[in-house]
């Protein structure tokens, strides 16, 4: 709010140049936070994929897995502690260097699990699994930033699909086959490629209605990984059904 005083000029141009000047600062914060969220994501993803390469190329690993499965109760267990308290609790994903440490562990339980699961596919199931979510990926992020669409004001809708996505998959233990498998992948791919979008455009800030704080840059983080990784799973399980 502009302070104006008849005969003094100078008083309108100070509050302009701090407004210019509070303007500047938030950007850079933003940048700032978004290259921290960005390299975070990356040591994950690269944590992620090493884990998902041994299981896929070392058979030695995978009977390694299969002879010890308290290890997929473990892995299970850490992955849902640390995700609650990081989803819940505020102080554990912001204070330093607690966050890290509760990220680090979820990133390696879901990385173990991960392996697990791409240990059942062939080796170029997964490498092309790997290849069409770096490119989905990459094609919805660029979207997030050009599109004009505000994705960030979905989120109440986002969450009544996840709840019927979810219900739909309770529906399809009791009715297996491949059709519905494939249906049902299909969906969650769409559905986690949006929330994807949704996610990008929340840390994005700047014209969108909502913004994600930048001191929630572990949130931001994990909620992107949890988009990749999900779109992987499932664009895994289309490949492996549409090859059955």
């Amino acid at each position: 709010m502009y302070h104006y005083q008849a005969g003094d000029n100078n008083g309108v141009y100070a509050d302009a140049e701090a407004d210019k000047s509070f303007a500047f600062d938030d950007q850079t914060i933003r940048k700032g936070f978004i290259r921290k969220v960005y390299l975070i994501l990356m040591v994950q993803l690269l944590i992620t994929f090493g884990f998902v390469s041994v299981f896929t190329f070392s058979k030695a690993t995978q009977e390694w897995a299969m002879h010890n499965p308290a290890l997929f109760w473990i892995a299970l267990a850490v992955l849902l502690v640390t995700m609650i308290c990081m989803a819940c609790c505020e102080s554990v994903r912001r204070k330093t260097p607690l966050n890290f440490i509760f990220l680090f562990l979820f990133t390696l339980a879901e990385s173990f699990l991960l392996g697990i699961v791409a240990g059942q596919y062939q080796a170029d199931e997964v490498l092309m699994a790997v290849g069409i979510t770096a490119a989905v990926s990459l094609g919805l992020t660029i979207f997030a930033l050009q599109t004009k669409y505000d994705f960030t004001m979905c989120g109440g809708v986002l969450v009544a699909c996840l709840v019927v996505f979810l219900i739909f998959g309770i529906i399809a233990i009791f009715i297996p086959g491949q059709i519905i498998g494939l249906v049902y992948a299909s969906l969650g791919a769409l559905l986690f490629s949006v929330y994807l979008v949704y996610d990008t455009q929340l840390m994005l800030g700047g014209n969108h209605r909502y913004a994600i704080s930048p001191e929630e840059y572990i949130f931001a983080a994990l909620n992107l990984y949890l988009d990749i990784i999900n779109i992987f799973m499932y664009i895994l399980t289309i490949i492996g059904l549409a090859r059955n």
